[in-house]
Parts: structure tokens; C-alpha cells; sequence
């Protein structure tokens, strides 16, 4: 119920009492993240919206000389999001993938504001600030679900009865060579049957929402989010059949790390890092928990490669609705 008309400077509406929760993250170490920090608990709480932070976040805060209340403080963990109707994360892509490990087991929707370089997975701009809050408060937003992959590590190779980590990833799973000087050796197997041996620097398992993080840097393609796959792109293999590959979404893929070749490091969205020794597998499978983005806007996912990777697009004509929407 809406008990006073006036708006706050994001948009938001004063005195609206309800019981509602949002997260709200940021780059501690962007000192752009902390004063936005500011101006959003600011507006939210105006609006009758109760603001919890990580105890970590809002010490850095308040240590610029902030007050920040009122605000509901949690440590980080599996129930930081738990009960909480959004997580508003203020950052980059980095951010974003940190937020995500406390969205996941919550199911709760992710919300972007991009304060970093390209922020691909973010939803709206540092300049949309104002709007966004606006979309918050007003309830003004879509929610998709995106694909998450299962990674389960065995330290023994195939005669291991259970994996040693069993971990997940957003973007991509990565195995990599840990000796600058020496090759991986792997072999990849899809639904139990040997494709190719590699020496290489390492191989990317990739996500469509990973499709434009590090499968991209490493030659492999852009997938849209709404085809439903799984990405295998090697890094500087040493092979002749060494091009990427996009896989069924059920597939089982696996990576065996040969027991003659150096040891192997796993990355899983470049924050969770697992030991690979030499004689390792690596078992990679589509997730049954996604991760859920909130969307403020229904744009084709062209547009946002557009925008996000500023390609050039001049002279293109279309027809006249076409241009116009665009």
C-alpha cells in the first residue's frame, strides 16, 4: 500500500510499506560501488524495502563515514539470500559471478548494474542508476533462468568410486597447465567415448552465458542465450582436430588428464580453483539448479552484443519498423 505520493531522486515511492527484502552487493574496492551503495539503500529504504548487506560490504562502507541504517546484516553463506526477493549487485561481471553462489541455492534473481569494463552479465549501466531503482521498487521486471553445469573431479582417473570436489560454474569450466613450459596433455570424451587427444594450454567447458567470457577469447562461439548447449574450445592445442565444439545440453563431457603429462589446475568461473594431478578426470554435465537473472528489458540478445562489444553497424538499412525499434 502506497501511503505517500512523493518520489525520492531514483524514483522511488516514499513510504511504501511492504515486506520485501533485497541484497544488495557491490565492489567494496570501487569506491564508484560504495557511493552507489549509498544512494540506492538510500532509495530503498525510503521506499519501504528492507536493505541487507554482508557484514564485510557494509563495514567497508561505513568506514567512509556512512551510517547505512537501517540495514539487515548477514555473513556470506549458503542463507545470506534466503527470504530475500531480489540480490541488486553493483559491479562488474566479477561481482556479479561472486553474487551468483549466494543466488543459486536461493533461486533468488540477480540484478546487474554494471561499474566495470564490458559487465555482459550485467542489466543495466552506472547512468541507469535512477530507472533501475524505479524498476525495483515498482516490481518492474522479468525473470530468465540460466543454464548452470555440474563439475565433479576425480583424482584417480575412471577407477575413482567418488569424485574428490564435485563444484559447478555459471560461465565455464577450465582446465589449464600450471608449468608455463610445458604442455596438458588431455584426452576428451563425450557420453563415454574418446573424441581427441590434446596437448594444449588448457580447455574451456562453456555455458551459453559462458559463450562470451573465455570460450570467446579463446576463438570459440557465440552461442544465444536461449539455445540450449554445451561448448568445448581448446586453447592453443597442439592437434589437427582442435576446433571447438557445441554439444548437446545432455551430453556428459570429460577431460583425462594423461598420467605422463604435468599436473592441471581447474577453474570454475575464474573463482573456485581445483588441483588437477596428473591421471585426473574431469566430468562436466548440465546442472539441474540455473541461475536466474532479473531482466529489465526485452531487447534481442543481439542488441546487447552490439552495445556490450561495441560492434560496428553503420549503414545498415533493415526496414523502416526495424531501424526505428532498434
Amino acid at each position: 500500500m502506497k501511503t505517500s505520493e512523493s518520489t525520492d531522486r531514483f524514483g522511488g515511492v516514499a513510504g511504501e510499506t511492504t515486506n520485501r527484502t533485497v541484497l544488495l552487493l557491490a565492489h567494496t574496492g570501487r569506491p564508484a560501488a560504495l557511493r552507489s551503495a549509498r544512494l540506492v539503500h538510500e532509495s530503498l529504504t525510503r521506499a519501504g524495502v528492507t536493505v541487507r548487506m554482508l557484514a564485510s560490504e557494509i563495514e567497508a562502507i561505513r568506514k567512509t563515514g556512512a551510517r547505512m541504517q537501517p540495514v539487515e546484516v548477514v555473513e556470506p553463506g549458503a542463507d545470506a539470500a534466503a527470504g530475500t526477493e531480489l540480490i541488486m549487485v553493483l559491479g562488474g561481471d566479477g561481482t556479479l559471478l561472486r553474487a551468483a553462489e549466494l543466488a543459486r541455492p536461493a533461486g533468488v534473481p540477480l540484478l546487474g548494474v554494471n561499474l566495470g569494463h564490458v559487465g555482459f552479465l550485467a542489466e543495466a549501466e552506472r547512468d541507469d542508476l535512477s530507472d533501475t531503482v524505479r524498476c525495483v521498487v515498482e516490481r518492474d521486471y522479468s525473470v530468465e533462468e540460466r543454464m548452470t553445469i555440474d563439475v565433479a573431479v576425480y583424482n584417480g582417473g575412471r577407477t575413482s568410486a567418488a569424485p574428490a570436489v564435485r563444484t559447478w560454474a555459471l560461465n565455464e569450466a577450465t582446465a589449464e597447465k600450471v608449468e608455463s613450459g610445458r604442455m596438458l596433455e588431455v584426452v576428451l570424451e563425450i557420453d563415454g567415448r574418446p573424441l581427441s587427444r590434446w596437448g594444449c594450454d588448457g580447455v574451456v567447458c562453456a555455458t551459453p552465458t559462458g559463450s562470451t567470457a573465455h570460450a570467446f577469447s579463446g576463438g570459440g562461439p557465440i552461442v544465444w542465450p536461449s539455445v540450449e548447449a554445451l561448448l568445448v574450445v581448446p586453447l592453443s592445442a597442439h592437434a589437427l582436430f582442435a576446433r571447438p565444439l557445441v554439444v548437446a545440453p545432455d551430453a556428459v563431457i570429460a577431460l583425462e588428464v594423461l598420467p605422463e603429462t604435468t599436473d592441471g589446475v581447474l577453474w570454475c568461473d575464474g573463482r573456485r580453483r581445483v588441483e588437477l594431478p596428473a591421471g585426473a578426470r574431469v566430468e562436466i554435465s548440465r546442472s539441474k539448479t540455473p541461475v536466474r537473472l532479473a531482466r529489465l528489458q526485452q531487447a534481442p540478445f543481439t542488441n546487447r552484443l552490439v552495445a556490450k562489444f561495441a560492434l560496428p553497424v553503420a549503414g545498415w538499412r533493415g526496414r523502416a519498423a526495424e531501424r526505428d525499434s532498434g
